[in-house]
C-alpha cells in the first residue's frame, strides 16, 4: 500500500509500466513479473482484478460499465470479496501491461495546483493466486476395482493467496490544491476514506477491541489485509518542500503507527469441493454411460445369440424335415427297387423256363431230325421233304437261338441294373446315416451355445447389480454434497435477508429524521420569514449530513423562494454524486424537476448546480437514456449558449461529456446541438471548461471508433461533420498535458476510421499523427497513432 500526500510519487512507485525502460517499472509490474516467473502452468493459476474507489463507489477499471460493486464479507472467515468484479486470468507479462494500461486509462485523474495528473480515486489491484494440491485422505470411498474408471483416492486441495497492491489517492488541502466544484467533492471523499484508514491503524496499534473498518469502503476492502492473517508492506511517500511540513509530519507518524501493527501469517489451505464435486459428477456420468453401454452391448449380444439360436433351431427343423422327406423317398425307391427286382426275377425265371422248353424242343427236334435222317436213308423219296423240313427246322432253331441270346443279354443288363439299384440303395442308407449324425452334432452344439448364453446372462446380471449398487453409493455421496451446498445457500439467503432488514430499519429511521427536519422548517414563520432565511444558510449541510427526506428536498425545488431553490438543488447535486442515491432521485421525479429548473430558471447559480446534478446522474447508463429522451441535451446546449459563467459552463460541459460516453445517443446528441455546444464553450478560454470539452470529445471518438471496429456502423464520423477535426488540428498543442492527452486520444480514435482518412489528410493530420506517435507522453495515444499510420493505406501512401 502506498500512502502519502498528493504529488509525492505514489502512482509512479506503484503503477508505473516502464515499457521502454524496465528499470522504471512500478511495484505492480514487478510483482506480477516475479509471480509469473515462479509459477507452474500445470498446477498454478494467476488472475487479476483492477478496481478503483471513486466517491465511495467501487468501480471496475477493466470493465468500466460495472459500477457500484458491492463488498461482501464472509461471516465465518471474515474474508472480503467483491462479487461482480471482472477477474481476468493472465499468462504473460505483456498481457499484464495491457490490462494495467486499460485500467490506468479508465482511472479518474485531474489537474490540480500540486499535480497535473492527480489521482482522484484509490486504485486497488487484486492478484488471485491458486495452486492445486492432492493429499491422501484416510476415509476415502472405495469403488470396486473391476470398473474402468474410479473416483480418485486423493482429495483435491487448493492453496489460495490474494495480493492487494493499493495506490491510495493523495490527501490534500483545498487551499493548496486549488480544487473547486466537483473536485472538492472528490477531495472530501478521499480525505474521509484516508481518515478512516488512519483510525483503523491507530486502533490496531493500540490493540483496541473495536476496529472501525465499517466507516469507509476503503477500510472494508482492506479489512483482511491489516490486523489479520496477511503480510502487509507500507510505502510512505513525502515531499521535500518545507511548505508541506505538516503533511510530511502526519505521513511519517502514520507510518510509525502502522509499524506497530502485528499480523499473524496463516497458510490458507482449502478443500477444493467444487473440483471434487465435478470429478465425482463426471465419474458418475461416465459410470452411468458405461453401464448403459454395457447393458446395450449385452442386450445386443443377447439378441444376436437368440437370433443365432432361432436360426439354428430353424435350420435343425428344416434339416429334420428334409432328412425325413429324403428317408421317405429312399424308402419308396427301395420298395420300388425291391418290387422291380422281384418282377425281373420272375421274368428271368419265366425266360429260363422258356429257354428250358426251347432247349427241350431243340433236343426233341434234334432227335426227331436224327430220326428223320435215318428215315431218309430208308426212303429216298422222302428226301426232298425231309430237306425242306430240315431247313425249316434249322431256320426255327436259328430264330430260337437268337431269342435265347437276346434273353441272355437282357438278363445280364437286368442284373447290371439290379446291381446299380443296390448301390444307390446303400448310398441312400449311408447318406441318411450321415444326416442323422449331423443332426445329433447340431443338437450338441446348440445345447453348448444355450449353456454359454445362460452363463453370460447370469454374469451380466451380476455386473449390472454391482454397477447399480455403485451408482447408489455415488448418488448418496452426491446427495450429501448437495445438502451441504443447499445449507450454505440457505445460510447465505438468511444473511441477505438480515442485511435487507437492517437496510429497511435504517431507511425507516431516515424517514423519521426527515419528518422531524420538515417539522423544524414548517415551525418557522413560513418559507419567506426571516427565521427560515436564517436557517436556510445551513440547510445544505444539514440535509447532506443526514441524507434524509429526499421527497421533501425535491419538493423544495418548486419553492418560490430563490434561496431555498438554490440550496435544495445543491443538496440534490451532492446526493446525485453517490450511485446509491441516483435511482431514488429518479424514482421520486428528481430528474424531471432538475430539467424543469434548467428550462425555466434564469438564475446562474441554479443553472450551475442543476447542470452538476445532471452530470452526476449522467454517469449512469440508464439515467443517460432518460436524460436524452426528455430533451436534456437540448436544454444543456441552450444553457451553454446563454451563460458566460465559466463554472456553469464547466458543469454543462461535464454533463455533455458523460453523455458522449454512450454510442447509442451520439446521433441524438449531435441533432440536439450537444457537439456544437461543446465547441462553442471553448471561447471562454477557461482551463477546466476546455478539459471537460476535451474529455467529451475523447469519449465520443472512442465509443464511435469501437462501434465502427465491431462492424455495427459505417461512414464518416459525426464529429467531423460538426467541425471537430479542424478544431483539434488548431488546438492540439495549446493546452496542459491532461487536456492535451484527451485531445490526442480523440484525434487518434478518429484516425482509426478509414472513412475519415480524406478529411485527416486535407487538414494536415498526418504530421499530427507522426508527432503523437513519437512525442506523446501517453503510451495508449502513441500506440493508437502508430496503429492508424501502419494500418491505413492512404496514410502510408502520404508518408511515402
Amino acid at each position: 500500500m502506498a500512502y502519502g500526500q498528493t504529488g509525492t510519487g505514489k502512482t509512479y512507485t506503484v503503477g508505473q509500466l516502464g515499457k521502454e525502460d524496465p528499470s522504471e517499472r512500478g511495484i505492480m509490474v514487478r510483482a506480477l513479473e516475479h509471480i509469473l516467473s515462479s509459477m507452474s502452468l500445470e498446477t498454478d493459476s494467476v488472475a487479476v482484478s483492477y478496481l478503483q474507489l471513486y466517491l465511495e463507489s467501487v468501480q471496475d477499471l477493466l470493465a468500466p460499465e460495472k459500477t457500484n460493486i458491492p463488498i461482501v464479507e464472509d461471516p465465518k472467515t471474515g474474508e472480503v470479496s467483491l462479487p461482480g468484479a471482472a477477474i481476468v486470468e493472465i499468462k504473460d507479462l505483456e498481457h499484464v501491461c495491457q490490462l494495467l494500461q486499460i485500467g490506468e486509462t479508465n482511472r479518474h485523474a485531474a489537474n490540480t495546483k500540486m499535480n497535473t495528473e492527480s489521482s482522484r480515486s484509490h486504485a486497488i489491484l487484486i492478484i488471485h493466486l491458486q495452486r492445486s494440491l492432492k493429499i491422501k485422505e484416510e476415509t476415502t470411498v472405495s469403488i470396486p476395482s473391476d470398473t474402468e474408471h474410479t473416483l480418485p483416492g486423493d482429495l483435491p486441495l487448493v492453496l489460495k493467496s490474494k495480493l492487494l497492491i493499493v495506490d491510495l489517492a493523495g490527501s490534500e488541502r483545498i487551499d493548496k490544491s486549488g480544487s473547486e466544484g466537483h473536485m472538492i467533492e472528490e477531495a472530501k471523499f478521499i480525505n474521509l476514506s484516508l481518515s478512516s484508514l488512519g483510525k483503523c491503524i491507530n486502533a490496531l496499534a493500540e490493540n483496541s477491541s473495536h476496529i472501525p473498518t465499517r466507516d469507509s469502503k476503503l477500510t472494508r476492502m482492506l479489512r483482511d489485509s491489516f490486523g489479520g492473517t496477511a503480510r502487509t508492506s507500507l510505502v510512505v511517500t513525502i515531499g521535500p518542500s518545507a511548505r508541506h511540513h505538516s503533511e510530511t509530519s502526519s505521513t511519517v507518524l502514520f507510518g510509525q503507527r502502522a509499524m506497530k501493527v502485528v499480523n499473524t501469517i496463516r497458510l490458507k489451505e482449502e478443500v477444493d469441493y467444487e473440483t471434487l464435486y465435478k470429478n465425482v459428477e463426471n465419474e458418475v456420468d461416465h459410470l452411468t454411460s458405461e453401464m448403459e453401454r454395457q447393458q446395450k452391448l449385452r442386450h445386443r449380444e443377447k439378441m444376436q445369440l437368440e437370433k443365432r439360436l432361432k436360426e439354428s433351431e430353424t435350420f435343425l427343423n428344416d434339416l429334420k424335415m428334409i432328412s425325413s422327406v429324403q428317408i421317405e423317398n429312399l424308402e419308396k425307391e427301395k420298395h420300388q427297387f425291391e418290387y422291380a427286382v422281384k418282377r425281373l426275377m420272375q421274368e428271368l425265371e419265366e425266360k429260363e423256363g422258356r429257354n428250358n422248353v426251347l432247349s427241350e424242343k431243340i433236343v426233341h427236334l434234334e432227335t426227331s431230325l436224327n430220326e428223320k435222317k435215318q428215315q431218309q436213308l430208308e426212303s429216298f423219296s422222302t428226301t426232298q421233304i425231309l430237306a425242306e423240313t430240315t431247313k425249316t427246322y434249322e431256320k426255327k432253331m436259328g430264330e430260337l437261338l437268337r431269342e435265347l441270346e437276346e434273353e441272355r443279354s437282357r438278363s445280364a443288363s437286368m442284373k447290371g441294373h439290379f446291381n446299380v439299384l443296390e448301390q444307390q440303395l446303400s448310398d441312400a442308407r449311408s447318406s441318411a446315416q450321415f444326416q442323422e449324425n449331423m443332426a445329433r452334432e447340431l443338437k450338441r452344439e446348440l445345447s453348448k451355445i444355450t449353456q454359454t448364453f445362460t452363463s453370460q446372462v447370469h454374469s451380466l446380471e451380476e455386473k449390472i447389480s454391482q454397477l447399480v449398487s455403485e451408482k447408489e453409493l455415488i448418488y448418496g455421496e452426491l446427495k450429501s454434497t448437495q445438502a451441504k451446498v443447499q445449507d450454505e445457500a440457505s445460510h447465505r439467503q438468511s444473511l441477505e435477508a438480515e442485511v435487507l432488514r437492517l437496510k429497511r430499519s435504517k431507511t425507516d429511521n431516515c424517514v423519521e429524521e426527515s419528518k422531524t427536519l420538515c417539522g423544524m422548517v414548517r415551525s418557522g414563520s413560513g418559507l419567506g420569514s426571516e427565521a427560515f432565511m436564517h436557517k436556510s444558510g445551513n440547510l445544505k449541510e444539514t440535509l447532506a449530513s443526514q441524507r434524509v427526506g429526499l421527497p421533501n428536498v425535491l419538493a423544495l425545488l418548486k419553492s418560490e423562494e430563490l434561496e431555498v431553490q438554490i440550496h435544495a438543488v445543491k443538496v440534490v447535486a451532492n446526493l446525485a454524486a453517490e450511485d446509491i442515491n441516483q435511482e431514488k432521485i429518479v424514482e421520486e421525479g428528481g430528474l424531471d424537476a432538475l430539467l424543469s429548473l434548467l428550462e425555466t430558471s434564469e438564475n446562474t447559480t441554479i443553472h450551475r448546480a442543476t447542470a452538476g446534478a445532471i452530470a452526476n446522474l449522467a454517469m449512469n447508463v440508464s439515467n443517460q437514456a432518460l436524460i436524452m429522451n426528455k430533451g436534456g441535451a437540448r436544454l444543456l446546449a441552450n444553457i451553454a449558449s446563454k451563460t458566460d459563467d465559466p463554472q456553469t459552463m464547466r458543469m454543462v460541459a461535464g454533463a455533455i461529456a458523460n453523455l458522449c460516453g454512450n454510442e447509442k445517443w451520439h446521433a441524438m446528441l449531435k441533432q440536439d446541438g450537444g457537439i456544437k455546444a461543446l465547441l462553442g464553450m471553448f471561447q471562454t478560454g477557461h482551463t477546466d471548461v476546455i478539459a471537460q470539452i476535451a474529455r467529451g470529445l475523447a469519449n465520443f471518438a472512442k465509443c464511435e471508433s469501437r462501434v465502427i471496429s465491431q462492424g455495427h456502423k459505417k461512414g464518416r464520423s459525426l464529429l467531423i461533420e460538426d467541425g471537430v477535426l479542424s478544431w483539434i488540428m488548431a488546438n492540439s498543442t495549446m493546452f496542459p498535458p491532461s487536456t492535451r492527452r484527451h485531445i490526442e486520444l480523440a484525434f487518434c480514435h478518429l484516425a482509426q476510421n478509414v472513412e475519415n482518412s480524406r478529411d485527416i489528410i486535407i487538414t494536415g493530420g498526418i504530421k499530427e499523427l507522426l508527432r503523437i506517435s513519437k512525442e506523446s507522453s501517453r503510451d495508449d495515444a502513441r500506440n493508437l497513432a502508430k496503429k492508424a499510420l501502419n494500418s491505413n493505406p492512404a496514410f502510408l501512401k502520404e508518408i511515402q
